[in-house]
């Protein structure tokens, strides 16, 4: 069965690997003080990916490496963070690719000091973000102890957090930061004919169609489909991109026959891995503490992302008590 690629992730990468759209998006959005530090011809995209297995159905990351001023080298790393709700531990996580990247410098080429790597994390979710943005802000001591713990701050483009009009850029990078915005929404299809108007000169050019093309298959692939059709669609590339419907559409409808193939089988798999992940947690209360309540078997059983249920099971061994499980629960799905 050919390899089903997650529809956010290779969005991301198509937008965000075109050199003049990650510059775009940089110079728009990262701090006025870091933007006057960096030489943006210089700034290359690595091929390099630092996120864990298990984590990339959740994750997206780029790393680029540009010329600071000074005659040093710096980075920029950014963390897209796909799911509708955030990771309460991004921070951490972001510290462990920091540390990965430099591990990697380290391998590659001498180095008299660490360069800075500035950490960004972009999150199209609709759930408020409710995440320190400092790393210091995951733990909970006394002031006593606080000089012990690593500190750094990582920027934050949550795209909640930005009207429509408030997005800036050249059409590429709007385009993609719009979809991003409203690929959950529920009135998507009566946004489409005015995000992909803005498209219309790119239909004249190969790379524009291929762009386009790309941008049809994120919305086809990663709408909800009680949001959005194919034939929503097909309506909207009609109206406002007449010219290449025909040809585009068509093509769009093959790969959703294919894919839905290919995806009915990935999702039974993935149902059975929910389960057995469930059934686990479930063990490990049993053991401890003989009976289960059906509130928490309840809960466990609504739960269907699996980064929050590996963080279940291992607090099921940790826990003093159901009760505290329950706190635990309602901690990390909020």
């Amino acid at each position: 069965m050919a390899e089903i690629v997650n529809p956010h992730d290779k969005f991301f990468k198509e937008v965000f690997t075109r050199a003049d759209t990650a510059k775009e998006f940089l110079l728009n959005y990262l701090p006025p003080g870091v933007v006057s530090l960096i030489d943006w011809d210089s700034l290359e995209y690595t091929k390099d990916s630092f996120i864990d297995k298990h984590l990339k159905e959740f994750f997206s990351d780029l790393l680029f490496e540009a010329a600071l001023k000074g005659d040093k080298k710096g980075f920029v790393y950014i963390l897209f963070e796909h799911k509708s709700y955030h990771e309460p531990l991004t921070a951490f996580h972001i510290l462990r690719y920091m540390v990965k990247i430099w591990e990697m410098l380290l391998k590659k080429r001498e180095v008299s000091a660490l360069p800075v790597i500035i950490p960004l994390v972009l999150y199209h979710g609709k759930r408020n973000w409710k995440s320190g943005l400092n790393f210091r802000d995951l733990f909970d001591c006394s002031e006593e102890m606080i000089s012990f713990i690593p500190d750094f701050e990582y920027l934050f483009w949550g795209a909640a957090g930005y009207s429509d009009e408030e997005i800036k850029g050249q059409t590429t990078l709007r385009v993609g930061l719009l979809l991003m915005k409203h690929i959950f929404s529920e009135d998507l299809k009566d946004r489409l004919p005015q995000i992909l108007g803005l498209l219309r000169y790119m239909s004249e050019k190969r790379t524009g169609m291929e762009y386009i093309e790309a941008i049809l298959r994120y919305i086809v692939n990663a709408a909800p489909g009680d949001n959005v059709s194919y034939y929503d669609i097909k309506k909207s590339v009609d109206t406002v991109l007449p010219s290449i419907g025909g040809e585009i559409m068509p093509t769009i409808a093959d790969s959703l026959i294919e894919q839905g193939m290919q995806q009915g089988m990935q999702q039974g798999m993935q149902q059975g891995m929910l389960n057995k992940a469930k059934e686990s947690v479930l063990d490990n209360l049993e053991v401890r503490f003989d009976v289960v309540p059906s509130s928490i078997i309840k809960r466990l059983n609504e739960i269907s992302d699996p980064s929050v249920l590996k963080i279940l099971h291992r607090k099921a061994v940790k826990v003093a008590s159901l009760e505290e499980f329950g706190q635990v629960i309602d901690l990390v799905m909020t």
